[in-house]
């Protein structure tokens, strides 16, 4: 949902909590090798960065409330290859099973800005293929990051989770994040999902729609979270995150982390990939790229909407057929 500021109160409180705000702190403060240090990666924990209270946004402006849903999704056909000349009489939306009040707006984008995570796993189960998929991990970040207009983060999980990058549109830095990253140790899989869409991109708002996508490489066992998959994945909604997952099992056979990363993928509107083959990885990377560039956004504004904090779920059908339709399943409305 949006939300667009009327107007400032008066200009001594603004002066005032001006320089209150002037002396907060970065959310990472820089080390003697630079901001994101290997030794700061190497057990650190990160501070939060100082953001004002309820208290001081009430003094400071006053919000207008905007009930605008803006939905991404992907459309499909038969083969799975992406159908990118539809228009909005070519679908139906439902939001809490009832039609939208009015479309705003429908449209293709291949130009969105992206802000990224990439979760890879490093636990002790993944060491076989670690060191291919770190390659395929950076192949994919040089194709995709473009400066000055996407940003990605990454962070390494096993029994704990840690930034070995923040946010930065710079492909040499996110390269050596990953390269940072060392194996070993449980997997708190939950847990990384749930700090990654809480700290770096629920906090994420923009004057118009942008991919926030997660890409999660692991193999689904978790043994090690304190938050739940259902927490996770209501996380990942409320942050309005899509959720790409790569397999690292090369078993060959179904197990029960390839079930839990379908469902991560599912409740976010994106997509589970299970490479057997290692040169398989990189064609789940290839196709990831592909899906971020060749979205829709529809904005509308929902009937009978009330901000009372609930879940709101979401339906995108195709009329036409043998199409399919990817799209997260739902939002929380915000409260008053």
């Amino acid at each position: 949902m949006k939300y667009t500021k009327q107007f400032g109160c008066l200009t001594a409180l603004v002066l005032t909590a001006g320089l209150a705000f002037g002396q907060g702190q970065s959310a990472f403060s820089a080390g003697a090798n630079g901001p994101y240090s290997p030794e700061a990666y190497n057990g650190a924990s990160y501070p939060r960065a100082n953001t004002p209270t309820d208290d001081d946004q009430s003094v400071l402006t006053i919000k207008k409330r905007v009930n605008e849903v803006d939905v991404l999704f992907i459309a499909t056909d038969k083969h799975g290859k992406f159908v990118r000349n539809l228009n909005e009489r070519d679908f139906n939306i439902l939001d809490d099973h009832k039609p939208p009040e009015s479309i705003l707006a429908f449209r293709r984008e291949t130009d969105l800005p992206i802000e990224m995570g990439l979760l890879i796993d490093v636990s002790g189960s993944v060491n076989s293929r670690f060191a291919f998929e770190q390659d395929a991990a950076i192949g994919f970040l040089q194709h995709v990051i473009r400066p000055s207009f996407d940003k990605a983060f990454i962070l390494g999980f096993n029994s704990r989770s840690q930034y070995a990058q923040d946010y930065t549109d710079k492909v040499a830095l996110l390269s050596a994040g990953v390269r940072r990253l060392q194996n070993g140790g449980g997997t708190a899989l939950y847990d990384a999902v749930y700090r990654a869409c809480k700290e770096k991109l629920l906090t994420e708002k923009s004057d118009r729609p942008i991919r926030k996508a997660l890409i999660v490489i692991s193999d689904g066992e978790d043994n090690q979270s304190d938050v739940s998959r259902a927490q996770a994945i209501e996380m990942a909604q409320r942050a309005e995150v899509i959720i790409y997952t790569i397999s690292t099992d090369d078993s060959g056979l179904i197990l029960r982390g390839d079930q839990v990363l379908q469902q991560l993928a599912d409740a976010t509107g994106g997509r589970a990939f299970f490479p057997y083959k290692m040169k398989d990885i990189s064609h789940s990377f290839a196709a990831i790229e592909d899906e971020l560039r060749s979205q829709y956004v529809v904005s509308y504004k929902p009937s009978d909407f009330d901000a009372d904090g609930r879940y709101r779920s979401i339906e995108i059908t195709a009329l036409k057929k043998d199409l399919q339709v990817r799209a997260r399943r739902g939002y929380y409305a915000p409260r008053r």
